[in-house]
């Protein structure tokens, strides 16, 4: 184990932890090899902050608590053009004010993480209670055409494990990720092993090999361009503006533009089929859906079990990656099925990309909540039952 791990595992305190879904996204960013925090206090995503303050500095990172979310966004963008590892923590309020700087990022191609612990809103809501109301906020939030890497575990292992997922996919692909948790999540404690170093693997953002000849946005076959630091004696020219291969802006230019926003999509649409996650469950034996996510689908987990036991033929598809959306997936479920449950902790958001891609081939059944209470099994097992009454 290489000296800087040895560090980690001190600092986090032994190898089988019982801790918090923020305590755990805080050690999966040290595992993944994060090295600066800027961030600003929030509910219920200040345990994040506070815990990265604890361990960072302890292995020569760095921690900064900004003045405000719009400040730490920018401060982990720019970090991040040092050659760091970044990572920021926030709620929906806070969110919302960084939308501006995560487009930015995308522009500009600065690979960093970005953890969204949920809280029930709008404004500002519920503080301590849990909702999925911020889930098209992280795909549409920011303007124009692009495209994001959003993650939404449903346990604290395996929200440190996306944790890790999340910078190897923001090396990889030179753009900013969401981790998605929601503030029950957050707050709920479980058991939680700390992998050791044969256990995952790290990825590293593609640095450039010589500066003769060097574009700092110009891809190859990946789409996505080498990076050199600033400092290193690159020439580095870095903007939001639409820009050419060198960097420079060139907005009057419609060929530049739509060159520039098409590879910025493509780099990660033509590699859906390696960034999407998902569970199934039944999914071979099943007339009825349950489409999950999050919190929720560890509910819905158990009722399927207990629906099969019923003689309920119902199966589950838990998404792990929200976006990019995967529409061929659910694409494939509804040919299977007569109808799908889409439990969702808001009043319908992901069941609008779920109506699309299913074009009619089956009925949709939204199951709404709000207030910050999740769906109980008795909920959805009354509505495969009523399902499993109706003619068809």
């Amino acid at each position: 184990m290489s000296t800087y791990r040895e560090r980690i595992r001190q600092a986090l305190g032994g190898k089988v932890q019982f801790v918090q879904g923020d305590d755990a996204c805080a050690y999966g960013a040290i595992l993944a090899g994060c090295t600066f925090f800027a961030g600003y206090p929030i509910t219920p995503a200040t345990e994040v902050a506070e815990r990265m303050s604890e361990i960072l500095p302890k292995l020569g990172g760095c921690y900064i608590q900004m003045e405000d979310e719009i400040a730490s966004i920018g401060a982990i963008i720019g970090a991040s053009w040092t050659g760091a590892k970044t990572m920021t923590a926030t709620s929906g309020p806070g969110f919302s004010l960084m939308q501006e700087n995560l487009g930015y990022a995308i522009m500009t191609e600065t690979p960093c993480v970005i953890i969204n612990v949920q809280r029930s809103g709008p404004s500002t809501g519920q503080p301590t209670l849990a909702a999925y109301g911020d889930m098209m906020q992280a795909r549409w939030g920011t303007h124009g055409d692009h495209e994001i890497i959003m993650l939404c575990p449903s346990n604290v292992q395996e929200t440190l494990d996306l944790t890790i997922v999340a910078f190897n996919l923001a090396e990889r692909y030179r753009t900013p990720v969401l981790l998605f948790i929601d503030g029950e999540l957050g707050h709920m404690r479980e058991r939680l092993v700390i992998p050791d170093d044969t256990e995952f693997e790290l990825c590293d953002r593609v640095r450039a090999t010589s500066p003769v000849g060097y574009k700092p946005f110009q891809a190859g076959e990946s789409l996505v361009p080498a990076f050199a630091p600033f400092g290193s004696g690159y020439r580095t020219y870095v903007t939001g503006l639409t820009h050419n291969e060198q960097g420079l802006p060139r907005t009057s230019s419609a060929p530049i533009h739509d060159q520039l926003v098409r590879r910025l999509s493509a780099k990660i649409t033509n590699h859906t089929n390696d960034i999407v996650r998902y569970e199934e469950f039944y999914a071979d034996d099943c007339e009825i859906a349950i489409i999950a996510y999050g919190i929720t689908a560890r509910t819905c987990h158990d009722v399927v079990e207990e629906g099969r036991r019923r003689g309920i033929k119902v199966g589950m598809l838990r998404l792990i990656t929200i976006w990019p959306f995967p529409e061929e997936l659910i694409a494939r479920w509804s040919a299977r099925v007569h109808t799908m449950i889409v439990p969702e902790m808001n009043l319908g958001q992901i069941v609008h990309p779920i109506r699309e891609a299913v074009e009619g081939r089956c009925t949709i059944k939204l199951l709404a909540k709000i207030g910050g209470d999740l769906h109980s099994p008795t909920e959805l097992l009354e509505a495969l039952e009523e399902l499993q009454c109706q003619p068809r």
